[in-house]
């Protein structure tokens, strides 16, 4: 994880790693169209919120060129990728009763943390 600017964290985390729901060095194909769970801790780093102020998540599928290009379609290794190996591919962020999503965040002076 690393800040840019004033309060803006980010971190890459490759799919192909995380197979529902943990980390693994194997790496393994998603399954189009097919609901994944992922669980990434964010590592909080004691922002405040002040009231009225909001939180942004982004998900995206590649921050090329800043990061390693996606091919989109899974390969070995992605430094050995073809041009036929690139395709177009959409991101979807769940949030159905059969398949929500949350962020859950530690409150300063909660009983839980």
């Amino acid at each position: 994880m690393r800040a840019i600017g004033d309060g803006i964290r980010c971190d890459q985390q490759p799919g192909r790693f995380f197979h529902a729901p943990h980390f693994s060095w194997t790496p393994l194909p998603l399954t189009p169209n097919q609901v994944t769970e992922y669980r990434i801790d964010l590592h909080p780093n004691d922002h405040v919120f002040l009231k009225g102020h909001r939180m942004m998540v982004q998900v995206q599928s590649t921050w090329f060129p800043l990061y390693d290009r996606n091919p989109q379609k899974f390969v070995d290794n992605i430094y050995k990728a073809v041009d036929a190996d690139y395709e177009k591919a959409t991101q979807r962020v769940c949030r159905s009763k059969e398949a929500p999503s949350s962020i859950v965040l530690p409150v300063a002076g909660s009983k839980e943390h």
